[in-house]
C-alpha cells in the first residue's frame, strides 16, 4: 500500500495537538526533514534548509515540541514540529557527529570532529553556555589538533559522557553549574573509541573500540573505579573483515538480562550477559551489523547491515536466539525506528526514496511512505528516554 503524502500545511498554520505520536524523518540528500503523524502515517510538514544531513541525528525537548538536529557540517538546528519551521540555526563547528540533551532539558551538547571538543548550548535560544576543548593530539603530518569526540550521551545527575577517539579517553562532564563544568577524565580506556552507548537505566557507559577487540565499560554509579575492558576476547583469532561502515552502538538492544551488540568487522551479533558483561554467544548474520535494535518489549531484535549487504533486515527471536525472518526492503536500508509500544517498525530505504512500515507481529509490510533519500527516523518518544 503506497501512501502519497498530502501537501504540507502552510508554515503559518501551527497545529494545536499533542506531540506524542509525531516524529521526523531526515531527507539526507536534500538537507530537509519531514514531520510525520505516526498514527495516521502521513506528512504534516516538510522543513528545508538544514544543511549537510549525511550523518544527522536528533533529540527532543521535554515537551516533545522541539527537535534539535545535529548536522555533519557542524549545524545545530532547533525545529518547531507543531509549526513546521526552523526556530533557530547555528553552525557551531566544522564537522560534528551528534549530540545530547541534558536530564532537565535545558542544555544541548554537541560533539565535534573539527575542531574537536564539546560545546554546550542553551536549549532555549542556542546561546553558547560552555566550550570544552578536547585533548590535543598530533596527527600523521605532525600537526597539533584537538581529538575527535564521539559517543556523546546524556546521563543522570545533569551529566554528559563522551569519548575521545584519538586520545583513547572517556570524560564525565558534570553540568550542575553550567558556567563552570566539572570534568572527570579517564585515560587509556582502549584504542580508538569510535562510538558509545549508555544503558537505559543510565548506569553503564560502554564505548566500542575500533583499534582493538573488546569494549570499555564505565560504571557511572562508581566512576571512582575507572573504566574496565569487557569482551576483550571477542573476534580474537577470527579472520578480520574490512569494515565498510562503523556500527552504531546507540541503537543497541537489551532484552531478558542480555545485551545484543554489533560486532565490528564481523558478520555476527554479540549476545552478552548484562550482569557480568561476558559473552554468551555470537549469532551469525547476513553481513556486518550497523544497528541492532530491540522491539520495546524485548521480544525481537531487528538488525540492518553495512554495504554491500544493506538491502537486508534480519529479525532475531530473543528467546531462541534464532533468525526468524529475513526481509529485503531494498538497497540503502539505513535506519529503523519502533513505534513507542512496538507494534510497528519504520524503516528508511534510501535507494527507493521511501520509508517502509512493518507490522512486528506478522513481520509483513503494511505501508510505504514516499520520502526523498530518507535516513534517520526519530519519534518523539525519545524525549523521555535516557541516551536517546
Amino acid at each position: 500500500m503506497l501512501i502519497l503524502f498530502a501537501p504540507s500545511l502552510l508554515v503559518a498554520e501551527c497545529l494545536t495537538r499533542g506531540t506524542g505520536d509525531m516524529g521526523i524523518i531526515i531527507e539526507r540528500a536534500a538537507g530537509s526533514l519531514k514531520v510525520v503523524d505516526t498514527s495516521a502515517r502521513r506528512e504534516l510538514f516538510r522543513v528545508e534548509g538544514l544543511g549537510d544531513l549525511s550523518h544527522a541525528s536528533a533529540v527532543y525537548s521535554r515537551d516533545a515540541r522541539y527537535a534539535y538536529i545535529f548536522g555533519r557540517d557542524g549545524g545545530l538546528t532547533k525545529v518547531d514540529i507543531l509549526c513546521g519551521r526552523i526556530v533557530k540555526r547555528i553552525v557551531q563547528g566544522g564537522n560534528s557527529i551528534g549530540g545530547a540533551i541534558s536530564q532537565d532539558g535545558s542544555l544541548i551538547a554537541v560533539s565535534n570532529y573539527e575542531p574537536g571538543g564539546v560545546k554546550v548550548f542553551s536549549s532555549d535560544d542556542l546561546s553558547l553556555v560552555a566550550d570544552i576543548p578536547a585533548t590535543t593530539v598530533t596527527d600523521r603530518e605532525g600537526n597539533k589538533k584537538g581529538s575527535k569526540t564521539v559517543g556523546l550521551v546524556d546521563a543522570p545527575d545533569q551529566r554528559f559522557v563522551v569519548s575521545l577517539y584519538d586520545s583513547g579517553e572517556s570524560w564525565i562532564i558534570d553540568m550542575d553549574t553550567p558556567a563552570n563544568p566539572s570534568i572527570q577524565r579517564f585515560e587509556k580506556i582502549g584504542r580508538l573509541p569510535y562510538d558509545a552507548l549508555i544503558t537505559p537505566d543510565g548506569r553503564y557507559y560502554i564505548a566500542g573500540l575500533f583499534g582493538q577487540d573488546g569494549l570499555s565499560l564505565l560504571d557511572l554509579w562508581h566512576p571512582e573505579q575507572g573504566p574496565r575492558l569487557i569482551l576483550e576476547d571477542y573476534g580474537r583469532g577470527q579472520q578480520k573483515l574490512p569494515v565498510y561502515k562503523m556500527p552504531h552502538l546507540e541503537g543497541w538492544a537489551m532484552a531478558g538480562g542480555r545485551a545484543f551488540l554489533p560486532a565490528v568487522g564481523q558478520h555476527s551479533v554479540l549476545v552478552v550477559d548484562s550482569t557480568e558483561w561476558r559473552e554468551l554467544k555470537q549469532i551469525p548474520v547476513h553481513g556486518q551489523p550497523v544497528f541492532v535494535m530491540a522491539r520495546p518489549d524485548g521480544r525481537q531484535i531487528w538488525v540492518n547491515f553495512a554495504f554491500p549487504h544493506n538491502d537486508t533486515i534480519q529479525v532475531i527471536d530473543t528467546e531462541t536466539l534464532d533468525i526468524v525472518k529475513t526481509l529485503k526492503p531494498g538497497k540503502g536500508t539505513l535506519h529503523m525506528e519502533f513505534s513507542p509500544r512496538g507494534e510497528e517498525v519504520w524503516i528508511s530505504v534510501r535507494d527507493k526514496d521511501e520509508v517502509q512500515i512493518y507490522d512486528t507481529r506478522t513481520l509483513q509490510q503494511t505501508h510505504r511512505l514516499s520520502v526523498d533519500k530518507p535516513s534517520g527516523i526519530f519519534f518523539t518518544s525519545r524525549a523521555h528516554q535516557t541516551g536517546l
